[in-house]
């Protein structure tokens, strides 16, 4: 029977199905909804008068009570209800069996789901119940016609159901041919109801001539009240006016808001309609497109994709790059090729399939054979040897620990990059170099946004990429040439990287995911560690690597650049010897180094000669000595007889670090006529300047004591330089050398020949220590120098460098300036 009443008949009574609620559920909905929670389709009876056929009289002053949770129900408006509160339930059952009268009342919270007196609102209306329907899933479903509107005098019970004791509420009569602005209103009223049935495209067309053909302007208000998509809040406002003038001007104005939201939604279905349209033409024909390239033999670039579907499946890697790299299939597949964004996506998507995410190669733990690698690749160098079996061993009993940052610091030429390459193949492990060395742009390393135009990763994930392996060694070289500009700072951008605790999720803006970088070994290397950034310096674990003795570099000749410099020169077969006095003599007198490049260099000279000896004549010496020399390189570039011509008044020999290594310097010093001024030239820096200044003060203090006339301190002008001008000076460890040089002029003493010394001075004549001893000591050793005199406390320095390498040195550990001065001066 229900069913015959949606369709718009009832043997009770003519009514007619209005479904003029434009936000109404689906009629499937409304069955399954339990509760009487009023998803409803209204229903008006053809007799506009018949919700007033029955006097007050007939209505009782005590009624059952039935809360409504979603809407509010109006005079003469019938409407179909699902109950299913037990409460209400057994209110609708009794009232059925009697009067069918029942008080209809709205609560003011509908998400209550038992509700309590003070859950509802006052006012409501007298509602009679047509017809009583068990559903067969044992629901009940009631329809209801309003009848009176009532307030609530007294709640009388609550137990079965509320009962209450009402009083009727009387409505102002208004003759609609006697005031002619209510006519209007009215008609108004009716005209944007009308308008808004037009704009909802869900509204059935009967709606708008049954709402044409009413003609009660109170059932008229009734009826649109009850069917406008207001809040219960203002609908109940609208049941609780009397004067029927001042509810149809407040239906009018929230008819009025609902029209403009009509027309707006018509016009954003409309403009959607429209875009939809185009699209589903371009689909339709790119469908075409795609059944043509088919019937040719498939798509290119479906295959493609198809490829990467097929490599993703294989392919090992967190559950978030999966989720991105599905999204991003997802995306492609919807893109047409010939847009911009394709390429975009698919470059993205192709980087992140030739990511190593959980791929690696397997370490090789075998101590023995990496100590050969090394051994084999490098002479010396055994603090570095000694840390990396140290990191292999720890790694062989724990099977997992991050890897350390180390940073190789040192002169040029000594081997800190090749030792990287040594130290991938020990370690079984894909080997990377990236050169850092005037790098300024921050992107370089954290790669670009995929939006920009020709955006790539950072060098960083290009690298993995390339080996192919989440674990590789890779060596960033010269990582103190690192610069920064308006484009970034790099070495900032370093810090994530180099992090042990961070780089686990190092974040690339390219790849918009994190990349775990805590299995990469990351060798730094570097020639001057001030120019690091302190904080990037504080993450890296610094191995300090000194120039090569004499004797080392005679071995690394022997071992690894004579056999490559037979081999480029087509020498390889013939029986080429150099001897160890020969290889001292290159080193002594053709280089000044700390490294091997500049030796490698006059090896290649040699080398050179004999092919062009051998590609003329067909035969070679194969024996070289010392007049061969002469003959191929020419004559000695470097003497050690100029420290002995240099041996005069005022001339001191001082030992210096530079970042090729150490080396030795002159320092002069001379008096003249004049007001006692003090000139200081060569290019020095201005704490070297301060260490002149420093020594100055002190020989005047102790003038007397030294035999130095005080006399000549004001008398006579004093000029220290230090040759090489075009060469920048500076450092504190000179300042030895400087009291010594201006001593010995002021005295007209000699320093003693090959004598050298470096220490810094305090006006108190205290000797302090300094850095860098093994390159100084070195530089000294290759100079010729006999005797060096340094502070006491660089003594446990000197006892690292290897015996053999300085061999034929004294070394003076001084104190304080007077034990200098009585050793250097003769």
């Amino acid at each position: 029977m229900l069913l015959d009443i949606l369709t718009g008949t009832f043997s009770a009574g003519k009514y007619v199905i209005l479904t003029i609620e434009w936000n109404i559920m689906k009629s499937s909905d409304f069955f399954l909804r339990a509760e009487d929670e009023m998803e409803f389709m209204p229903i008006i009876p053809l007799n506009e008068d018949e919700s007033e056929s029955i006097d007050d009289i007939g209505i009782p002053t005590e009624l059952p009570l039935l809360p409504l949770r979603n809407t509010v129900l109006f005079p003469g408006v019938v409407l179909p209800i699902t109950v299913g509160r037990d409460r209400s339930i057994k209110a609708v059952n009794d009232v059925y069996k009697a009067d069918k009268l029942i008080g209809v009342i709205a609560q003011k919270d509908s998400s209550v789901e038992e509700p309590a007196i003070k859950d509802l609102e006052n006012t409501g209306t007298v509602a009679k119940i047509i017809k009583l329907i068990k559903m067969p899933d044992g629901g009940t479903t009631i329809i209801i016609q309003g009848r009176k509107r009532f307030a609530i005098e007294k709640i009388l019970a609550e137990e079965p159901y509320f009962r209450a004791s009402i009083r009727l509420m009387e409505e102002d009569k208004v003759n609609i041919h006697d005031d002619q602005n209510f006519a209007a209103t009215v008609s108004s009223i009716k005209d944007i109801a009308g308008q808004i049935i037009l704009l909802s495209p869900n509204m059935p067309s009967e709606a708008s001539v049954i709402l044409k053909n009413i003609e009660n302007p109170s059932f008229l208000i009734h009826f649109v009240s009850s069917n406008i998509s207001s809040d219960l809040k203002e609908k109940q406002e609208l049941l609780e006016m009397n004067d029927l003038k001042i509810r149809a001007e407040k239906l009018m104005h929230l008819l009025n808001r609902e029209l403009q939201f009509a027309e707006l939604k018509n016009q954003l279905t409309t403009r959607t309609k429209t875009e939809l349209d185009k699209q589903q033409k371009e689909y339709f024909l790119q469908q075409q497109l795609k059944s043509i390239k088919e019937e040719l033999g498939g798509d290119a670039n479906e295959r493609e994709i198809r490829d990467m579907q097929k490599k993703a499946e294989a392919k090992k890697w967190p559950e978030t790059a999966k989720e991105a790299f599905k999204k991003g299939i997802e995306k492609l597949e919807r893109m047409h090729v010939s847009t911009p964004d394709y390429s975009v996506v698919y470059n993205h998507l192709d980087l992140m399939l030739e990511l190593p995410w959980d791929e690696g190669t397997v370490d090789s733990y075998d101590l023995v054979n990496a100590k050969n690698i090394l051994d084999r690749d490098h002479y010396g160098m055994d603090k570095i040897k000694e840390r990396l079996l140290e990191y292999l061993a720890v790694l062989k009993l724990k099977g997992d620990m991050k890897s350390p940052i180390l940073c190789f610091v040192g002169p040029p030429g000594i081997g800190k990059t090749s030792l990287g390459k040594s130290i991938a193949a020990a370690l079984n492990r894909k080997y990377v170099r990236l050169s850092l060395g005037g790098l300024h742009d921050e992107s370089e390393i954290r790669g670009h946004r995929k939006t920009y135009i020709g955006a790539m990763p950072g060098r960083i994930l290009q690298s993995i990429r390339k080996a192919k392996s989440g674990n590789p060694v890779i060596i960033l070289d010269e990582i103190d040439k690192v610069g920064n500009d308006f484009r970034g700072d790099p070495s900032s951008a370093l810090l994530e990287v180099l992090d042990p605790e961070q780089n686990h999720s190092f974040y690339d803006n390219y790849l918009e995911l994190e990349y775990d970088l805590s299995k990469v070994l990351f060798i730094a290397t570097a020639n001057d560690l001030q120019n690091i950034q302190p904080a990037l310096r504080d993450r890296l674990e610094i191995i300090d690597l000194s120039g090569y003795a004499v004797e080392e570099k005679v071995q690394i000749a022997k071992r690894h650049l004579i056999p490559k410099q037979k081999e480029l020169h087509g020498l390889k077969n013939q029986n080429i010897r150099i001897s160890d006095a020969v290889l001292e003599k290159i080193i002594e007198h053709y280089t000044r180094e700390s490294g091997v490049r500049e030796l490698d260099r006059q090896l290649a000279s040699i080398m050179r000669s004999q092919a062009k000896e051998y590609a003329t004549k067909g035969k070679i010496k194969t024996i070289l000595n010392a007049k061969d020399l002469e003959k191929m390189l020419g004559k000695p570039r470097y003497s050690n007889d100029l420290y002995r011509i240099a041996n005069m008044p005022g001339v001191a020999v001082g030992l210096a670090w530079t970042y090729v290594g150490g080396d030795i310097l002159f320092i002069e010093a001379t008096q003249s006529d004049g007001k006692g001024e003090l000139k200081l030239t060569g290019n020095l820096g201005n704490v070297m300047k301060e260490s002149a200044i420093t020594a100055l003060t002190y020989l005047q203090a102790n003038a007397r004591k030294y035999g130095i006339d005080p006399e000549l301190f004001q008398k006579r002008n004093i000029h220290v330089h230090v040759p090489e001008g075009a060469v920048p000076k500076d450092g504190p460890s000179a300042g030895i050398t400087m009291m010594t040089a201006i001593a010995s002029a002021l005295t007209g003493r000699k320093v003693k020949p090959y004598l050298a010394m470096t220490g810094e001075i305090t006006l108190r004549g205290q000797v302090l220590p300094v850095g860098g001893i093994k390159e100084k000591v070195l530089a000294a050793k290759r100079a010729g120098m006999k005797e060096v005199v340094m502070c006491w406390q660089n003594e446990k320095d000197v006892v690292e460098i290897n015996p053999d390498f300085i061999k034929g040195i004294a070394f003076h550990y001084v104190k304080n300036m007077h034990q200098v001065l009585d050793i250097a001066l003769v």
